[in-house]
């Protein structure tokens, strides 16, 4: 929440350098026979994260709205092996009309800061549910999941 000119609290909207993050426990059954996290399991991942993301803030809430990935990518920086806790953060990047895009940072319980195992991109749509096209976000929407977002730290 935020303090406005008129004394009001509002809730913080979503905004770029803001990050949302998870631990996931990796199964024996995500990986392959060398004991490495499957590569596609690492964009399961993503999507357990994002789905995260849009359940804690509420999202799902809005019965008429929905989000569609128009883009995931992920480049593979060192293996993942089981047992493992997976970190995933999502950072923001950009808020448009219709959409946001984040990076995705995956490293391992235990790694030093800045050192991942994998980055990724994600466009995230939202569309109406009932056209399937893209909609300008509503009221509310920026605003609860910039609640369970945690704001850029700014450079000092």
């Amino acid at each position: 929440m935020q303090t406005t000119k008129g004394g009001t609290m509002s809730q913080r909207r979503l905004q770029p350098g803001d990050t949302f993050e998870i631990d996931i426990e990796m199964r024996w059954a995500d990986s392959d026979m060398m004991q490495h996290l499957n590569n596609a399991k690492y964009f399961q991942y993503m999507e357990q994260a994002r789905v995260m993301l849009m359940d804690q803030s509420g999202v799902r809430d809005f019965p008429d709205l929905g989000f569609v990935v128009a883009h995931c990518s992920c480049d593979f920086k060192k293996a993942i092996t089981y047992p493992a806790t997976v970190k995933m953060r999502l950072i923001t990047d950009r808020v448009g009309r219709t959409s946001f895009d984040h990076r995705v940072e995956m490293s391992v319980q235990g790694d030093p800061p800045g050192q991942f195992r994998a980055t990724g991109r994600a466009v995230m749509v939202l569309v109406n549910r009932h056209t399937g096209q893209s909609t300008p976000w509503p009221d509310g929407v920026l605003e609860r999941l910039g609640s369970v977002t945690q704001p850029a730290v700014a450079d000092s």
